[in-house]
């Protein structure tokens, strides 16, 4: 019987602080170390209007961090974007843990199966509270809340309209603005 090696957090930093992972476009996704999608034009000016978008609303409220990796307990996944608490050293000790994180956001096209279902498994048994999608196939934003097990109990879709984000009760998204253009 074939038994697949599944990596631990720790093992993975090693491989990291040992080159054996550069020039690799990877992420560690329940264990296992996947390749990474390459950006299309749309993706990556979507994400980049969007991550501008909210360091212009959040402001002193939260760090905006794209595509950089964040700890979850056997997975260290980089979502397109993080909204996490501001912390002194910009997180140079270690990345954020779901302690440390608001909300998660996927840009997504090519990936929109995994992000539907492998990273919502994931951030939802992480405990991410919040988690949305941008679909640019719909140009629609899929938003998930209120983690149980490895699912979110709440789901909603919007094209229009405005958004509260659960931990800013004081501010409000237009989703249009997080759409494609």
């Amino acid at each position: 019987m074939n038994v697949l090696l599944k990596w631990k957090i720790k093992d993975y930093h090693q491989m990291i602080e040992a080159g054996i992972l550069n020039e690799q476009r990877v992420e560690l996704l329940e264990g296992e170390i996947v390749e990474m999608s390459p950006e299309s034009p749309l993706h990556s000016g979507t994400n980049q209007g969007i991550a501008d978008y909210l360091r212009e609303i959040l402001r002193k409220k939260a760090q905006i961090r794209e595509g950089h990796p964040i700890t979850l307990s056997d997975s260290e996944p980089e979502p397109d974007i993080a909204i996490v608490k501001i912390k002194e050293n910009n997180y140079c000790d270690c990345h954020p843990t779901p302690e440390d994180i608001f909300l998660l956001i996927e840009v997504s096209r090519k990936t929109l199966e995994k992000d539907k279902t492998q990273k919502k498994r994931i951030y939802a048994a992480a405990g991410i509270k919040e988690y949305w999608v941008v679909d640019l196939n719909a140009t629609e934003l899929i938003v998930w809340r209120e983690p149980r097990g490895d699912d979110y109990r709440f789901k909603l879709t919007m094209n229009e309209g405005k958004i509260i984000p659960l931990a800013f009760a004081d501010v409000e998204l237009e989703v249009k603005k997080m759409l494609p253009k």
